[in-house]
């Protein structure tokens, strides 16, 4: 009596566990693909686009030519932009890598670091190709205030994501381990045909990315959820961070700049020279514009963990007077930073990023086998269009 009552129990968990499962994906399913799609497309964003830029971002390196200096750069830059404020100038250890001037997130001009040519794109179509992905990645599509509707919609089918992840892995569990089923869900049948493909294809899919699936899943509700991400805090024992609103002005009450700051404030070679100084194995330098007094260098150096890892260092008169690296950072923020970049695969380098875009192409897949399988579940004696 005790054993039927207790496999009468398992077997109702199944069916709650199965039906949450199934109706989670009809739900979420088409926005899933969507962010799945994209994700494949946007894993190597920005090495498909300094790629497909290459006409303005390298430059040729001549023998025993030497950098002109920033404030040349700078001052070149001027000319040519009169109008153009940057907000930052990054420099690459790289000699055939033009110099960049970045304008807000979104412009960015490249000057030839030996000539003073400043230069961009002579097409951004691949720029504006990824742009429009990661908008329907991130927000559907959506513009402006109606971004909001777009995110909500993407947090919650990340949030199914991960429903379906858990729920599948506890499907997947063989009730009894034999080889010949076994075989079935860890690998592709080729003999299989309609119902057996599609169940075969979604176990495969399902087992083998399953951890980067529910990395990427996760990690997308933390980015979404404003309370995911406090929850990370607060796991480590940590208060969340305050958001604050934008920056005031930079001096008095009255709002003016503070022109003894302008006065003093260094070059832009100097406070160069001090973080190239302070990190000499260093890939790349940005610098926050305008400089003052109290200047800012951002500097990447080889072999961090994460890959996005970069050291922060405050220079003023010609020295580091401030200095911040990953590791200096609370363990809630540590998290933080690794869960914002296990989602695109980048913290990992690109080995993560091929990762990132093998598990959306599983998602892809996940999502037709699993459309495919209802189909024949509540239509049995019709085939699903897409087949």
């Amino acid at each position: 009596m005790a054993a039927r009552l207790s496999a009468l129990i398992v077997n109702t968990f199944r069916q709650i566990l199965f039906w949450t499962h199934l109706v989670a994906g009809l739900v979420a399913g088409l926005i899933i693909f969507v962010m799945s799609f994209t994700g494949t497309i946007i894993a190597f964003e920005d090495e498909i686009v300094a790629w497909a830029e290459r006409d303005a971002r390298r430059v040729e390196f001549p023998a025993g030519s030497e950098h002109l200096t920033l404030d040349q750069l700078s001052t070149a830059f001027t000319a040519a932009h009169p109008d153009k404020k940057p907000s930052a100038i990054t420099v690459s250890a790289d000699p055939a890598a033009a110099v960049t001037f970045a304008i807000g997130r979104g412009e960015a001009y490249y000057v030839n670091p030996y000539t003073g040519e400043v230069r961009q794109p002579a097409s951004t179509g691949m720029h504006d190709f990824m742009h429009t992905m990661v908008a329907w990645h991130r927000w559907l599509g959506r513009e402006g205030d109606s971004r909001a509707v777009g995110k909500a919609i993407t947090g919650a089918s990340n949030t199914a994501f991960v429903v379906l992840a858990v729920t599948g892995l506890y499907l997947w569990w063989p009730r009894k381990w034999r080889l010949k089923g076994l075989k079935r869900s860890l690998w592709f049948v080729r003999s299989s045909t309609g119902k057996a493909r599609d169940w075969n294809w979604h176990n495969v899919f399902g087992f083998w990315l399953l951890i980067p699936i529910t990395v990427m899943a996760v990690t997308g509700m933390v980015i979404s959820y404003r309370w995911a991400g406090n929850l990370i805090y607060t796991a480590v024992g940590e208060e969340p961070p305050v958001r604050r609103g934008p920056p005031g002005p930079r001096s008095g009450d009255d709002g003016a700049p503070d022109r003894s700051a302008r006065a003093v404030a260094p070059s832009l070679d100097s406070v160069y020279a001090a973080a190239a100084t302070d990190q000499p194995d260093w890939t790349s330098i940005s610098l926050r514009l305008p400089v003052s007094a109290r200047a800012s260098a951002t500097v990447k150096v080889p072999g961090t963990w994460p890959r996005t890892a970069s050291t922060s260092l405050t220079i003023v008169a010609g020295q580091v007077t401030e200095r911040s690296e990953f590791g200096d950072l609370s363990t809630g923020r540590q998290l933080r930073t690794w869960s914002r970049f296990l989602h695109t695969g980048q913290a990992l380098g690109w080995g993560g990023q091929l990762i990132a875009a093998i598990g959306c192409i599983g998602g892809c897949f996940l999502v037709y086998t699993g459309f495919a399988l209802s189909w024949r579940r509540f239509f049995p004696g019709r085939k699903p269009t897409a087949v």
